[in-house]
C-alpha cells in the first residue's frame, strides 16, 4: 500500500512540475505579446496562465500532504488535504476571473462613456493566442489522463484549470481577430467572456471538493458492485447493512453480514476476512473495508446480546 501511494505521489508531482514549467514559459510569452501588441485579451490570458502556475504549487502541496502516513492526530490518513488544495484552487480561480472580468468591463465602459480609443491588437497577440490554445489543450488532456488514472481530485482540478485557459485562449483568438478586422470592442469583451468561463470552472471545482469533504456515499453503480461481491461470498447468508463514505479521493466501506450462528468463531472470521479481501481487491480506491458479523436464526434476546467480531 505504501509503495503504491508513493508511486501515485511521484507521478502526480511530476505532472504538476511539468505544468508549472509550461505555464511559466507561456505566461512570459503571452504577457510580452499582450503588452507589445496592445491586447487586453492577451494580457488577461497571461494573468490566467500565471494563476495556473501559482495554483499548481497548491496542488503539489495538497498531494504531498495527502500522501503522508496516518499519525496519532490523523489516524485515518491525510487524503482530504487534496480536497483542501482543490478548494483553495477554486478560490484563486474565482478571484482571477473576477479581476479579468472587471478589467474588461472598465475598458468597455471607458470606450462607451468617455470615448476612449481602443487600440487594434498586433499580429503577435494573434500568434500568442494560437500557441496558448494548442499548449493548454495538450496540458489539459495530459493532466486529465493522470488525474483519472490516479483518482486525484486536486490534479483533476488543475486539468480543468488548463481547459479553462484553452477555452479562454479560443475566445482571445476570436476577439483579437475581430479587433484586427475593425471591431476593437471585441478585445476587452473577450476578457468578460473569459471571466465567465473561469468562474464556471471555479464553481465546479469547489462543489466537487466540498462533496469529497462531507463523507458522501459512493455512486449507485459502485455500491451495487460492492453489494454483489459481498452477497456472492461463500458463507454469507445476508447483507444486513452497507455504508460507504468518500474520504478525499479514497473510500471507506462498512459492512454488516449475517452468518450462521452455529459457526465456530474461526470459520466466521475466515468468511468475514474473505469478504474484506474481495471488496478491497475489487476497487483500488477503497482504503479500508470494515466487516461486522451478525448471527442468524437466533432468538431476539440472544441476538441483542450476541457477541460479534470485526475485521
Amino acid at each position: 500500500m505504501t509503495k503504491q501511494k508513493k508511486s501515485r505521489e511521484q507521478i502526480a508531482i511530476f505532472v504538476s512540475w511539468t505544468n508549472i514549467a509550461a505555464n511559466s514559459a507561456l505566461t512570459t510569452f503571452q504577457l510580452f505579446a499582450g503588452i507589445v501588441a496592445g491586447s487586453q485579451a492577451m494580457i488577461s490570458d497571461a494573468l490566467h496562465s500565471l494563476s495556473d502556475m501559482l495554483s499548481t504549487f497548491l496542488v503539489i502541496a495538497g498531494i504531498r500532504l495527502a500522501a503522508k502516513k496516518p499519525d496519532a492526530n490523523h489516524q485515518y490518513g491525510h487524503e482530504r488535504f487534496e480536497s483542501v488544495a482543490a478548494i483553495l484552487l477554486s478560490i484563486i480561480l474565482a478571484a482571477t476571473g473576477a479581476f479579468i472580468g472587471w478589467a474588461g468591463i472598465r475598458r468597455i465602459i471607458g470606450a462607451a462613456s468617455y470615448g476612449e480609443a481602443l487600440p487594434t491588437p498586433g499580429l503577435l497577440a494573434l500568434i500568442a493566442a494560437i500557441v496558448g490554445i494548442l499548449l493548454k489543450e495538450g496540458m489539459y488532456w495530459r493532466t486529465r489522463h493522470y488525474a483519472k488514472r490516479l483518482n486525484s481530485g486536486a490534479l483533476m482540478a488543475d486539468a480543468w484549470h488548463n481547459r479553462s485557459d484553452s477555452l479562454s485562449s479560443i475566445g482571445s483568438f476570436a476577439a483579437i481577430l475581430g479587433a484586427r478586422m475593425g471591431f476593437p470592442i471585441l478585445d476587452p469583451l473577450a476578457s468578460v467572456v473569459i471571466c465567465i468561463f473561469i468562474l464556471k470552472v471555479a464553481v465546479d471545482v469547489f462543489r466537487d471538493a466540498i462533496k469529497k469533504m462531507t463523507d458522501h456515499a459512493v455512486d449507485e453503480q459502485t455500491e451495487q458492485a460492492i453489494r454483489a461481491i459481498v452477497e456472492t461470498q461463500p458463507g454469507v447468508q445476508n447483507l444486513d447493512q452497507l455504508q460507504t463514505r468518500v474520504f478525499g479521493d479514497r473510500i471507506f466501506v462498512d459492512i454488516e453480514v449475517a452468518l450462521d450462528r452455529d459457526l465456530p468463531l474461526y470459520e466466521a472470521h475466515d468468511i468475514a476476512q474473505n469478504v474484506h479481501n474481495a471488496v478491497e481487491a475489487h476497487c483500488p480506491t477503497i482504503k479500508h473495508c470494515m466487516v461486522h458479523m451478525n448471527p442468524t436464526s437466533a432468538p431476539l434476546d440472544l441476538q441483542a446480546n450476541a457477541d460479534s467480531d470485526t475485521i
